[in-house]
């Protein structure tokens, strides 16, 4: 079952005017893009800086607005304001930078706790209780309740950050490059414990990186953004072993192999001749889509 549906999701921006004579243009961020995410699923999205990952994580969390289209949260749409507060709690936003995420002058305790509170959850010595427990799960105790952010390591901070959103038991929890701010050692720690947490809790993850190695370890299937268009969309193992967008394939010959004299060959062969007779985003198969570009996004 579809935990996330998103449909035709847009996000237009109009251009700051250098002249009051100029004439209004806009920005088009992200293009129409369709998903879903399953229920204990990991969905990766992919691509370079200003590929619009960002943008359409913050639309599903509520941070912007969307231009136009919809998503669903079990069948609930996330811009339906009687559902609000529900949707608000379901959904969980873990960002890149885990300092800038925490409150420099309050303890590790309060903030854990901030969560609980504001939803009416529990009585004082019930979400104390709860805090404490959640700590011990990713290896902390009842010593950090006192701590502030600053006598954390990064990989402390983040595991204080994951666990502010997952405390309320979200149905979804997105992660916007959650660990590229840390060193590769505690990257990998933070990926596994991830992997963990997400069993445990019975929780969808929204992955959002720049790494493909990154996303195809986390992640069940992948999509792939390129200037805010979904180019392709497929299971981690077809992104990363068939790759059909030259796009998706140049990302992939980008990734260093352990062996110096491998080298990934991009052959764009089948894609040429699945887009000569299509126009827009193609089905493969079952699992497998891919844009196919007309001569004015070729260049893009």
């Amino acid at each position: 079952m579809n935990l996330l549906e998103v449909k035709g999701l847009s996000k237009v921006y109009r251009k700051n005017k250098r002249s009051p004579f100029e004439k209004t243009s806009y920005f088009t961020a992200v293009h129409p893009v369709e998903f879903h995410i399953a229920e204990g699923e990991t969905f990766g999205l992919v691509g370079e800086s200003g590929s619009g990952k960002t943008t359409i994580a913050h639309m599903i969390a509520g941070i912007l607005r969307p231009t136009s289209g919809e998503a669903f949260l079990d069948g609930i749409e996330l811009r339906d304001k009687t559902k609000a507060r529900e949707i608000e709690r379901e959904i969980q936003m873990v960002f890149q930078n885990p300092y800038a995420s925490l409150n420099p002058v309050k303890r590790i305790g309060w903030q854990l706790e901030e969560p609980l509170r504001v939803h009416g959850i529990g009585t004082k010595d019930s979400r104390k209780k709860e805090v404490i427990r959640m700590l011990e799960i990713v290896g902390m105790d009842k010593s950090y309740l006192r701590r502030y952010p600053h006598e954390l390591s990064g990989g402390q901070r983040q595991r204080v950050v994951i666990l502010m959103a997952l405390i309320l038991r979200p149905k979804l929890i997105i992660l916007d490059e959650p660990v590229s701010s840390l060193d590769v050692s505690v990257q990998a720690q933070i990926l596994n414990l991830l992997r963990d947490l997400q069993k445990q809790f019975a929780a969808s993850y929204l992955f959002i990186s720049h790494d493909l190695q990154v996303v195809e370890y986390m992640s069940d299937r992948i999509g792939v953004l390129k200037n805010g268009r979904m180019v392709e969309l497929a299971s981690a193992d077809t992104i990363v072993n068939k790759p059909l967008h030259p796009y998706t394939q140049t990302l992939m010959a980008s990734v260093p192999a352990l062996d110096e004299k491998e080298h990934r060959r991009i052959d764009s062969t089948k894609y040429k001749a699945i887009c000569s007779a299509h126009q827009g985003l193609y089905q493969v198969d079952a699992e497998h889509f891919v844009l196919c570009e007309g001569r004015s996004h070729a260049s893009l």
